[in-house]
């Protein structure tokens, strides 16, 4: 039987606890983020608390073939591109982007001041993204992490005897 000590371990993360990491590409992107599941029990839902610096982006504009994710606003205010749209969104604004190619999405801090939310996704692998500016696909599996060009991909039976 498990010790209390060794559930809180398995289940409970604090986000004012955990430590967070960087992720910035200037001059667009500049974020920070803390994983809530990372080394917990959980084996379907990925979370984490990201934090968009003023006039920054999280992340590329992409869209997931299988994982389906929800942002939930925590405080401050930015713009949701969606679809080829831009939404305002702010505080208390719950986000959910079903899997497939019509919602490519991409948070954007477009006010003064930092932009947190709370980002929760499935957990689906394998998964395959797409980045509609750049032209690239992802496919991430365990151990597997490959990008490339869409126009780069090889002839099926290249390499075959």
């Amino acid at each position: 039987m498990p010790t209390p000590e060794e559930l809180r371990e398995r289940l409970i993360r604090n986000f004012h606890d955990q430590p967070r990491e960087r992720f910035q590409r200037a001059p667009l992107y500049d974020s920070e983020a803390t994983s809530l599941t990372k080394g917990t029990a959980a084996r379907q839902l990925g979370a984490s608390v990201d934090t968009v610096a003023p006039g920054h982006m999280s992340c590329p504009y992409h869209l997931h073939h299988a994982e389906e994710e929800m942002f939930v606003i925590l405080q401050g205010e930015g713009t949701l591109r969606v679809a080829g749209e831009r939404v305002p969104v702010r505080a208390g604004d719950v986000i959910t982007i079903p899997p497939g190619p019509e919602y490519p999405h991409q948070l954007i801090n477009t006010s003064d001041a930092p932009l947190h939310y709370l980002s929760i996704s499935t957990q689906v692998r394998p998964e395959v993204c797409e980045y509609p500016d750049s032209g690239k696909v992802g496919i991430f599996s365990d151990g597997l992490r490959l990008l490339q060009r869409r126009e780069a991909g090889l002839d099926y039976w290249e390499g075959e005897p």
